[in-house]
């Protein structure tokens, strides 16, 4: 069954039609759907679809070995032998002369970066090929795909040798939360807000993994089976993940990520936690890192002046990999001794804790959708994102979990995920207000968005404008 993806498809539709052939790139997070969206759109409305994909770098794996599969593939095609290309010119040759000259068309090049991982001149040999052959094909649509969006934006979007040749670029990201449930089917209907929450701060709006959930058996179950079991899914998945993407970076990415899981902090700060002197490198593997959909950069505005904050913070966005270096890992090795036994995940050590912050990360890669519950136009939102006022001399820091500002107006969004939420949470979020430093103009409304049982004393005293119950992100 194939959920959401309705905007990029009618975007892939309106592409049709035209005397040349057209470039889209595809890009985002391993198991996100990149594939099957194009296989989807293919499926609906072209006559013709080619699918290639690159082989995934392992040892002994080069350059050769790419256009034999690249050439295998093709022979797949024609249902016959074809000669094996000595290099990339014949092998474009070789898939040009395939494409149909009528009807609609799809070609999809896919994990282009383990295609051309082994030579570096890859992407001039695909220029030439594209403006002196397989552009002039009418109604044509060819895809470049891949999960290493680094290499994509390196070397397509960035490349003054493909300026004004990509057509879309798709950077897709992960399902929201109602697009989850419908998902799982009839199941997802049926679990209450609290399994919905938890199961999602596992694994995020990731396609891939809602696909392994059996919905027949409670969430917990499902947790147990795919994180906490060696032979689990998402016990082995970081691993294979992380090196499909990064390969010989995986190390000093990773020690990147590990850093970012205790908290959000900026390309200086870790430089200075990794013992270094503040370089470019930092700001260089945060960008690697948030183009494959690991990161994100909170920057947004300053409440007192209106302009861009000096330091951008980054932290882990994918639900699934912060939940994996924090609970996970530190108790893989117990787990793959089949020692990490329990029944239920009530009785695992500050779990219900570490839920919370998977909470709050869920409701921050979905912001948009909270805007209509604010009674707010989006369009008039003019940053959206965490806030963190350092502590001086003169005044006193802060934390805010989300700071929604327009022109006029600050929004300060508690997030929360408690059992029992008691009264004492407004105490903390008006001590907040206190504390932050804004401009005289700007008015201030607060918000709590929660999942758990609410104290009647924060509804009756009134001080919250906005009370949301996190069912409302579904």
């Amino acid at each position: 069954m194939f959920i959401g993806r309705e905007r990029d498809l009618r975007d892939l539709s309106a592409l049709w039609g035209r005397d040349s052939g057209v470039l889209v790139t595809c890009r985002g997070r391993r198991r996100i759907g990149k594939s099957t969206l194009i296989e989807e759109f293919a499926a609906r409305e072209a006559d013709t679809f080619i699918s290639i994909d690159g082989v995934a770098p392992r040892k002994g794996i080069g350059d050769a070995d790419q256009r034999r599969h690249f050439c295998e593939k093709i022979a797949q095609y024609v249902q016959r032998p074809v000669r094996m290309a000595e290099n990339w010119v014949e092998a474009f040759v070789q898939l040009d002369e395939i494409i149909p000259s009528s009807g609609k068309s799809v070609v999809l090049l896919d994990e282009i970066s383990w295609m051309a991982g082994s030579f570096a001149d890859f992407p001039g040999y695909f220029k030439e090929a594209w403006d002196k052959r397989l552009r002039k094909h009418a109604n044509l649509i060819f895809v470049l795909c891949g999960s290493v969006s680094a290499w994509i934006v390196e070397n397509i979007l960035n490349s003054t040798g493909f300026v004004g040749r990509d057509s879309l670029d798709l950077d897709l990201q992960e399902l929201s939360p109602h697009e989850c449930m419908m998902l799982l089917g009839p199941a997802g209907e049926r679990m209450c807000v609290r399994e919905r929450i938890d199961l999602l701060s596992v694994t995020g709006g990731v396609p891939k993994y809602l696909e392994e959930v059996r919905p027949e058996v409670s969430v917990d179950e499902n947790i147990r089976r795919m994180c906490f079991m060696s032979r689990g899914m998402l016990f082995r998945e970081f691993d294979d993940v992380f090196n499909g993407v990064f390969g010989r970076k995986m190390k000093t990415r990773g020690r990147i990520l590990r850093m970012l899981k205790d908290g959000p902090m900026s390309a200086v700060e870790l430089a200075r936690r990794d013992g270094k002197t503040p370089n470019g490198c930092y700001t260089k593997m945060l960008k690697d890192l948030a183009l494959a959909g690991f990161v994100v950069g909170d920057g947004g505005l300053s409440p007192m002046t209106g302009e861009p904050l000096r330091e951008e913070r980054f932290r882990i966005k994918d639900n699934y990999t912060r939940f994996y270096l924090h609970y996970i890992e530190p108790r893989r090795k117990a787990i793959e001794r089949g020692l990490f036994n329990f029944s239920s995940l009530e009785q695992l050590h500050g779990l219900d804790g570490m839920f919370g912050y998977q909470f709050e990360n869920l409701v921050l890669n979905n912001i948009p959708l909270l805007y209509p519950l604010l009674g707010l136009d989006q369009s008039l939102v003019l940053s959206a994102a965490p806030y963190v006022q350092r502590e001086t001399k003169s005044h006193r820091g802060c934390q805010i979990d989300l700071l929604i500002q327009t022109q006029r107006m600050l929004m300060v969004v508690e997030i929360k995920r408690r059992r029992e939420i008691g009264g004492s949470i407004a105490d903390e979020v008006a001590e907040k207000v206190k504390r932050l430093k804004r401009s005289r103009d700007l008015s201030v409304r607060t918000a709590l968005i929660y999942e758990g049982e609410l104290s009647k004393t924060i509804a009756a005293d009134h001080y919250f404008d906005f009370l949301i119950p996190g069912d409302k992100l579904f």
